[in-house]
């Protein structure tokens, strides 16, 4: 091997690219904290992306950095469209950094399960509820998850994009009757 090789191997860039980090300290530390963390800035607002398996722990870890509020937990199928098919989203709130922060933790349909909030923040009780009753997503540590807004009986989750619609007949006052 001549020293010109060796000149050209030393000059091959890093295949891996440079990881997008925000300018505000409090966030900087949450995503540099966690290797899979990945943030981006969405519509004025941090976003940070973040498998499921590190959930619990970055969750634990944005409540002890001031994140005091947890302002909603929905969900988002992308039947046909995205691999994971779920996605839980998390928005929170610090009041003391004046920081809101969308967590996105992707979840796949195979088993839709992710770790509850609710310990940590109590006020996600319902929130969590309600996407377990609607997207039959699981949150592991729950206290209570059970349905809150359909039948205890009712069987599947109507706002899956494959949930069947318009098998129950709606009766209305001046119309004929439906047989």
């Amino acid at each position: 091997m001549t020293a010109e090789n060796d000149t050209v191997d030393s000059e091959v860039a890093d295949p891996t690219p440079e990881r997008s980090l925000p300018d505000n300290e409090v966030l900087r530390g949450l995503v540099e904290a966690f290797d899979a963390a990945v943030w981006a800035p969405s519509h004025g607002q941090d976003v940070v992306s973040i498998p499921r398996e590190d959930l619990a722990e970055l969750a634990g870890a944005a409540k002890a950095a001031g994140f005091e509020v947890c302002a909603d937990v929905t969900a988002v199928d992308w039947y046909r469209r995205r691999r994971p098919r779920y996605e839980v989203v998390i928005n929170l709130l610090s009041l003391e950094h004046r920081l809101r922060l969308r967590l996105l933790v992707p979840v796949p349909d195979d088993d839709p399960s992710v770790a509850s909030v609710t310990p940590l923040w109590p006020g996600a009780n319902f929130a969590e509820r309600e996407v377990y009753d609607m997207f039959g997503i699981n949150f592991e540590g729950h206290p209570d998850l059970t349905r809150i807004l359909m039948p205890d009986d009712w069987e599947g989750h109507p706002l899956r994009k494959d949930f069947g619609v318009g098998a129950v007949p709606v009766q209305f006052k001046s119309s004929h009757k439906v047989t």
